[in-house]
């Protein structure tokens, strides 16, 4: 089983008609390993809490999350009654994570503005916390008011029993990392490096001081790229296009959260010189920019001593769950195999 200390995610992936039975008997190994959660994401390919309420049915104690749920995607009411019936379909067993997206999604995608997005989320989570207490719901917010004013609305209370459901947000910027210390119950790390963990930390920290509690109360759930192989440097080589794409193409010229949290991280320069390449159409050349440090200092790679070093370095910087992502191996046997192997070396930490 897995180490106390430390524990273990896993990220569901796609799940369509053609591959329905291979996500089950993956989240279902999963748990026969121990591992703690299983998150779902809401990318490009399917929303994020339709496949979790089928995964209820076929596990027993996994945890099973969403990772995350788009806070522009929905209107916080829906977002908490989906999170109940999660809740109810699971036995108890749903984690809502929570989060803004970028502008390219959600106005791309979605037609609505980015705007105000972390009041959208602190609203989303107050009005949440208000559904989930059986509370009658009357909010008045820079985003949301409800009833909405000069209508035919009423205060209304969801028909549910009180529960208590935890929230996850996945922020990156030091205003909303300072907000998820203040009132998460943890965090959908991305873009953090064991070896630079200020650039993430210290907001959490301070949110967390802010509300009277130490940072050892939230899940420091961190998203960890691991491989294990021998040749650490094709690895490296084959992953500098994801950072690249990180770097130039998720987000705006204006508004890149991860290239900011990699600035912050200590790699001023590279960050923008990458961006400004991918930007131009140059992706070869943005992937070539892309040195060493930025794959090896925020990933898992290398020999199961080198990736055993690396799971401790997370553990030592207070990482409390290390969401896996293993892209690395195809999903069936291949990935059961590398999932097996980390929790080996989980257990030898």
């Amino acid at each position: 089983m897995v180490n106390d200390s430390m524990r273990l995610a896993i990220e569901i992936g796609p799940a369509r008609a053609d591959n329905l039975k291979s996500v089950v008997a993956w989240v279902r190994h999963a748990e026969r390993l121990g591992v703690a959660m299983a998150f779902s994401a809401e990318a490009w390919w399917s929303d994020s809490a339709t496949v979790l309420g089928y995964l209820a049915a076929s596990t027993e104690r996994i945890r099973l999350a969403t990772g995350i749920m788009q806070t522009t995607a929905r209107v916080p009411a829906m977002t908490a009654m989906t999170a109940l019936t999660l809740h109810d379909l699971s036995g108890g067993r749903f984690v809502l994570g929570l989060g803004a997206s970028g502008p390219q999604v959600v106005e791309g995608l979605h037609g609505i503005r980015y705007q105000m997005p972390l009041a959208r989320l602190q609203e989303t989570v107050d009005i949440c916390r208000m559904v989930f207490a059986g509370e009658k719901v009357r909010y008045e917010g820079k985003v949301f008011q409800l009833p909405l004013p000069d209508s035919e609305g009423k205060v209304l209370r969801v028909a549910h029993d009180p529960v208590d459901i935890p929230i996850y947000l996945a922020t990156l910027g030091p205003r909303s990392l300072t907000y998820t210390g203040q009132a998460a119950n943890g965090w959908l790390g991305t873009s953090f490096s064991p070896d630079h963990p200020d650039a993430h930390l210290r907001y959490l920290e301070a949110g967390a001081a802010q509300s009277g509690r130490s940072l050892s109360e939230l899940d420091l759930c961190v998203s960890v790229r691991v491989e294990i192989g021998d040749d650490v440097d094709e690895m490296i080589a084959r992953r500098k296009q994801g950072v690249a794409f990180n770097m130039g193409g998720m987000g705006s010229a204006t508004t890149n959260f991860y290239n900011d949290a990699f600035q912050r991280a200590g790699f001023v320069d590279d960050a923008r010189a990458i961006q400004s390449l991918w930007l131009a159409g140059k992706r070869e050349q943005a992937a070539l920019r892309v040195p060493d440090a930025m794959v090896t200092e925020f990933q898992a790679l290398g020999t199961r001593e080198m990736v055993a070093e690396r799971l401790r370095r997370y553990r030592d910087a207070g990482v409390t769950t290390v969401k896996l992502g293993l892209d690395s191996a195809p999903q069936g046997k291949q990935r059961f195999e590398l999932l097996e192997n980390i929790v080996d070396l989980m257990e030898g930490l």
